[in-house]
């Protein structure tokens, strides 16, 4: 910190240049006031020390001096006297003084000071920097946050775009395809049909995102989670005022929210039908107005439309206009049940499982030819979603090695389409039932003992060999030891 130092004494400014000096403070003196003004001009100052009682210019006019200029207002003042005049002292404070002090001089009174002016200094000179450079910083700062969101976007529009993706027929491939065809077309509007569970949100998010190319917004609506009353400020916005309940400030819709990115609407079929009348219209002129609005919006997202109805019966029972699904239905693309492409059943089933190996602790790393079985005759109502929701099943409930015939029916309700695969002990027309009856846990322990026998008592093994979890073994086996 610069310090400039101004008294007509010269034994006094010695004796306080001395001092300064032994505080690590660089110090330039001045005789009296008029020679300080002329330094001033030329020198960096932070602070000025001065006596008040000096000829010509003394300190109240050095002092106003200073905080006149505009280029030198920002310097500190601390003003000393003699005389004890407190008057003098008060109005030097008025006049912009940082403080003032009593002859003689407090050493430790004049340290404290200058402390405090030195914190002042540094947060000033701190002040200075960021307003000369406020801007150029927030546009620094903005552009780095930016950069970090792309990067961000980019990295979730990469894992969104191909997450759980398992193509393994040509169906699928020739899908794929045709939805890579659409992602590169964002003008095309999209109608994805498809039974529940087959994936059409899973194909929407790969037509807007691609292969991670893409990071503007994918903004989702379900038509049939809202009334007719709702839908269309959902949809569209609303001004402030437009009904009693809304944001009295407004909100805007969906569709301004999805801006140049995807704008899903699941379940189209849905759609309250004096509502599709003006979504075709936004398709088709791409403005719209929100709900009690007079400006008009520009509609700059792509439309891709999902159900799981059959469209053509919806237009045929009044509920769908058929104008909008010829709009819509330019690109079009229909997602296969799981049970039209069963060659893609097990390696599904072995995606999924993977998955999940990698996210929780298990052993289960394959599938037994039975269960294989079991899973392929199955017809798989719920689609992909429900082979998907099996396998998490499984492996929540056990811990097995692989997944087996045991595991598939414990969470199968019904398989309508299911052979029995396991071997019997005999074939059941040679089954022979003693006519006064059995004890069947009996028999179930007998032939639990007898295969512990053959495996040398290791329980995995047996377990494996009975088709029921090292758990159930043990179940059993406590009854075997009673």
């Amino acid at each position: 910190m610069h310090i400039l130092l101004v008294e007509d004494n010269p034994a006094i400014r010695e004796s306080l240049n001395d001092l300064l000096n032994n505080m690590n403070y660089t110090v330039t003196c001045c005789e009296n006031g008029r020679e300080a003004i002329d330094l001033l001009q030329g020198t960096a100052v932070d602070v000025v020390i001065s006596d008040i009682m000096m000829p010509e210019v003394d300190g109240h006019r050095l002092l106003m001096k200073i905080k006149q200029n505009e280029s030198l207002k920002h310097i500190e003042v601390v003003l000393f006297t003699g005389h004890g005049d407190i008057k003098s002292a008060v109005e030097a404070m008025r006049q912009g003084a940082y403080d003032y002090l009593l002859k003689p001089v407090d050493v430790q009174e004049l340290g404290l000071v200058l402390k405090r002016i030195q914190e002042l200094v540094l947060l000033k000179t701190e002040h200075r920097r960021l307003s000369q450079h406020f801007q150029e910083e927030v546009q620094k700062a903005t552009k780095t946050i930016e950069n970090e969101l792309i990067a961000v976007r980019k990295a979730f529009a990469r894992e969104i775009g191909t997450i759980e993706i398992g193509i393994f027929s040509d169906s699928m491939k020739q899908l794929f395809k045709r939805a890579e065809t659409l992602h590169q077309n964002p003008e095309i509007p999209i109608l994805i049909e498809g039974e529940t569970g087959t994936g059409k949100e899973l194909v929407a998010h790969f037509i807007h995102y691609g292969f991670g190319d893409v990071i503007s917004p994918f903004v989702g609506l379900n038509c049939a989670a809202l009334s007719a009353s709702l839908f269309e400020s959902e949809l569209f916005g609303y001004e402030p005022g437009a009904f009693t309940g809304g944001n009295p400030k407004g909100q805007i819709g969906k569709l301004e929210l999805a801006k140049n990115g995807s704008l899903f609407l699941d379940e189209i079929t849905e759609m309250p039908a004096e509502h599709q009348a003006k979504l075709l219209r936004v398709i088709q002129e791409r403005e719209f107005f929100r709900v009690g609005g007079l400006k008009k919006q520009q509609a700059e997202a792509r439309f891709i439309c999902a159900t799981n109805q059959n469209v053509k019966n919806a237009i045929s029972d009044g509920k769908f206009r058929q104008d909008l699904y010829f709009r819509l239905n330019i690109g079009h693309v229909r997602i296969p049940p799981l049970r039209e492409r069963r060659e893609e059943i097990l390696p599904l089933a072995l995606l999924f499982l993977n998955r999940l190996s990698n996210q929780r602790p298990t052993h289960f790393s394959k599938i037994h030819p039975d269960a294989s079985s079991l899973l392929k005759n199955y017809q798989w109502p719920g689609n992909v979603r429900e082979l998907k929701n099996l396998i998490e099943r499984i492996v929540l409930y056990w811990d097995d090695e692989e997944i087996r015939p045991v595991h598939v029916r414990a969470c199968l309700e019904s398989i309508p389409s299911l052979q029995p695969t396991e071997t019997s002990l005999e074939p059941a027309e040679d089954l022979h039932l003693p006519g006064s009856g059995l004890q069947l846990n009996d028999h179930i322990l007998a032939i639990v003992k007898k295969a512990l026998q053959r495996h040398g008592g290791n329980q995995t093994q047996t377990a494996r060999y009975l088709g029921i979890s090292v758990r159930v073994l043990q179940t059993y086996l406590k009854k075997i030891k009673k």
